[in-house]
């Protein structure tokens, strides 16, 4: 399932326009991604838990010369999904 998807489920089982879910889930995808950039977690009941994780800086390789080369420290996005959520994807 894609986005387009998405948005054409939410509308049919809402009886929302296309415009109008297209709205919803977009809104939604920008409230988590506001969230996750001040550092809060985004918590959805039988759904999972998105959170954001800090990566150290280490040391890597350029795959081309071998150097050695620093990689910066970063923050990226996580997501755990809810035991309901496991449950459904295991059967």
């Amino acid at each position: 399932m894609n986005q387009s998807d998405l948005i054409e489920t939410v509308a049919a089982a809402s009886g929302l326009t296309k415009n109008d879910a297209s709205k919803v889930v977009h809104e939604v995808f920008q409230k988590i991604a506001v969230s996750l950039g001040t550092g809060d977690e985004v918590r959805i009941a039988g759904f999972g838990t998105f959170g954001v994780t800090e990566r150290a800086e280490r040391e890597g390789r350029n795959p081309q010369t071998g150097e050695a080369i620093k990689i910066a420290a970063s923050k990226s996005a996580k997501f755990r999904p809810a035991k309901q959520l496991r449950d459904a994807v295991n059967g």
